[in-house]
């Protein structure tokens, strides 16, 4: 198995550190090939033939190419983890952990882009902190979502941690991350980011610095 990415995206983009957590959860080998930016590729007709987005990560099992990060999750949960309660097995429980997968990209990514960027990739010289603040502000809105669902759940989805706290987790690092911007208090966010935050895979894949 091979996984098209970029080293300085390995631990930056939400997107590859998704993926690479969710293979080290499952144990299982693969070979990690640099794309993008000073590297190219990416933007190569051959690349572009496998993923043409020109977006990493790309996954490319035997001759099976996949796209989408919480598409490959679920992929190497299905053809490779099928005892691992990482993806469960039951309808309902799947659909529920499917949510969570579908919420990140349609209401938590667009809020956690603008305070991202504007206090991680902007220079400090540039960065318009009354609006980044306005940001946060509307992104701490949005986490109170997962607030409330953590409320009586060990995890996101109940005893078990799934790869719908992989799809949290690796934004809640960078909500927790920033600084400079008022917060509001999630206390069981805090308790959940805590314990996932000890877990061998986010400790050497997501918590690095960020840039």
């Amino acid at each position: 198995m091979s996984l098209e990415s970029h080293p300085d995206r390995r631990r930056a983009s939400v997107n590859v550190q998704k993926v690479l957590w969710c293979l080290a959860e499952l144990d299982l080998p693969y070979q990690r090939i640099d794309a993008g930016m000073q590297f190219g590729k990416n933007d190569q007709p051959d690349y572009l033939a496998m993923n043409p987005n020109g977006r990493v990560p790309t996954m490319v099992d035997g001759d099976y190419v996949l796209w989408e990060s919480n598409s490959v999750m679920r992929y190497l949960c299905m053809a490779y983890g099928q005892s691992s309660p990482l993806y469960p097995q039951s309808p309902k429980a799947r659909a529920a952990v499917d949510r969570w997968l579908d919420w990140t990209l349609s209401t938590l990514q667009p809020v956690d882009r603008p305070v991202f960027w504007g206090l991680v990739r902007t220079p400090p010289e540039e960065r318009d902190m009354v609006q980044i603040q306005k940001d946060a502000d509307a992104e701490g809105v949005v986490w109170r979502v997962v607030e409330a669902q953590l409320a009586a759940r060990r995890f996101v989805e109940g005893d078990q941690f799934t790869i719908a706290d992989i799809a949290l987790g690796a934004f809640a690092r960078r909500w927790f991350g920033v600084e400079g911007v008022a917060k509001p208090k999630l206390p069981n966010l805090e308790r959940w980011f805590g314990e996932i935050a000890q877990r061998p895979a986010f400790v050497r894949i997501v918590a690095p610095p960020m840039s």
